[in-house]
C-alpha cells in the first residue's frame, strides 16, 4: 500500500505541475468584449469558425496553442472566437444580432459575421479573422489559414 501511494504521488505531482503551465487564449464573448473595451481600450482579434471547417480546426490545433501566440494575444488584444453558424442572439453596441439564415438554410450564417467578415462579390468563407485597432476600426481581414509566425507578424 505504501508503494502504491508513493507511485501515485510520483505520477500525479508532475501532471498537476504541467497542467498549471498550460496557457490558453482568453476568448471573450461579445458582451465581455463590450465591457472590456469600455473599461480599457485595446486592439481586438475576432476569429469566426464553424465545426465543419477543416482550416478552422487546424488553426485551433496548430496556431492558437502556441505559447508565443497565446502570450501576445492575452497581453495586447481582446480575443473573440465565434461559431459563424451560431444560433445565439447577441447584443453588441446596443444592436441585436441573430442568425436569420438558420430559418431557411441548413448552415445559415449569423448576422454578426456576415456584417463584419463579408467581402463584396465573394460568398462568405471560413476561416475569417479580423483585427481591429483600439478604436474598433478594422485594420486587417484574413480569409485563409495562417501559421503562428504569420499571425505574430499580423499582431505587431
Amino acid at each position: 500500500m505504501k508503494y502504491f501511494f508513493y507511485t501515485l504521488v510520483l505520477f500525479l505531482i508532475p501532471q498537476v505541475l504541467i497542467s498549471q503551465n498550460v496557457l490558453e487564449i482568453h476568448w471573450k464573448t461579445w458582451t465581455e468584449l463590450e465591457k472590456a473595451v469600455e473599461k480599457e481600450p485595446k486592439p481586438v482579434f475576432v476569429y469566426f469558425n464553424a465545426e465543419w471547417c477543416v482550416y478552422c480546426k487546424k488553426l485551433d490545433r496548430e496556431v492558437f496553442t502556441k505559447q508565443a501566440v497565446i502570450k501576445k494575444m492575452n497581453s495586447d488584444y481582446y480575443a473573440v472566437k465565434m461559431n459563424a453558424e451560431s444560433l445565439d442572439t447577441i447584443v453588441f453596441d446596443g444592436v441585436t444580432f441573430t442568425n436569420k439564415q438558420a430559418i431557411t438554410k441548413r448552415n445559415g450564417i449569423h448576422e454578426l459575421p456576415l456584417l463584419l467578415a463579408s467581402r463584396e462579390g465573394v460568398e462568405f468563407t471560413l476561416p475569417a479573422t479580423l483585427i481591429f485597432n483600439r478604436d474598433f476600426v478594422i485594420k486587417q481581414k484574413v480569409f485563409s489559414y495562417y501559421t503562428s509566425k504569420q499571425l505574430l507578424k499580423m499582431l505587431k
